[in-house]
């Protein structure tokens, strides 16, 4: 029988599980990714039932969850097996900060704790404004590099929050684009637009500074020059959720203004 509010709940993206986690609600998560490492606790607590384009369906249908939260298209594979197998599925798809609110609100409605997650998100407005206000008035340039071979900008609400840090995103027509396919850009773009900060998240993998800086003609972008090459940690950036809103925008802040930081 599926209960509402739903009393098992699993979690193919750690944007849900660490929201569920702020809620206080994370005894109701009977599964998560396993790339959820937020908060730490998380991997010894949670069991593991997925990858982010791949599932263990008869571990999940076990766990007999009343809801499984998936994440975009890139889970639309998953997502459809779970459905096939008699699951009930809510696929988010926020692609920039304002759909990371609706995110947060959504799932308050979806647990019947719609006060708990109105409160969270403006806590989290309440600081992403307080960073637009303090950011200086002189914006550095910035290249965020999601993935390095073929080069790959950022998204939506990266782009945003490299605005609301107090940064220029050299190519924020394009975080418009939800798919990264649609954000590669060439090394001579780049070079063209003379980034004064390069920040980047190679998903899944350590950033190395010294091959970025190591590209043919990027000696002459002044962020090579100065050595402002900074990686920012994956978890804290690349998921759509409070992550982001936090830890990822103190990091880039702290990239951007490093006195300031101090």
């Amino acid at each position: 029988m599926r209960r509402f509010p739903p009393e098992r709940i699993v979690c193919l993206t750690e944007e849900t599980v660490e929201t569920l986690y702020l809620l206080g609600e994370e005894r109701r998560i009977v599964g998560v990714s396993g790339y959820a490492v937020r908060p730490p606790r998380v991997r010894r607590e949670k069991p593991r039932v997925s990858a982010f384009v791949s599932a263990d369906i008869p571990k999940i249908v076990a766990l007999e969850p009343d809801l499984v939260l998936t994440f975009s298209d890139i889970q639309a594979d998953v997502t459809a097996a779970l459905m096939r197998a008699g699951l009930a599925v809510h696929a988010f798809n926020q692609r920039d900060v304002a759909g990371v609110f609706a995110m947060i609100r959504t799932l308050g409605a979806l647990i019947g704790e719609p006060a708990k997650a109105e409160a969270l998100a403006r806590s989290l407005e309440a600081r992403l404004a307080a960073a637009r206000a303090e950011a200086p008035a002189k914006r550095p340039l910035v290249w965020f590099e999601e993935w390095d071979e073929p080069l790959i900008s950022g998204v939506g609400w990266v782009s945003e929050l490299i605005a609301a840090a107090g940064g220029e995103d050299c190519f924020a027509a394009l975080s418009r684009e939800a798919a990264a396919k649609d954000r590669i850009v060439s090394p001579e773009a780049v070079i063209e637009a003379a980034p004064e900060v390069i920040l980047a998240s190679w998903c899944g993998k350590k950033v190395r500074p010294e091959k970025i800086a190591a590209r043919p003609g990027w000696a002459a972008i002044p962020a090579v020059k100065s050595g402002r090459i900074v990686e920012i940690k994956s978890p804290l950036i690349l998921q759509p959720g409070p992550a982001a809103l936090t830890d990822g925008l103190d990091a880039i802040r702290a990239a951007l203004f490093p006195a300031q930081a101090r």
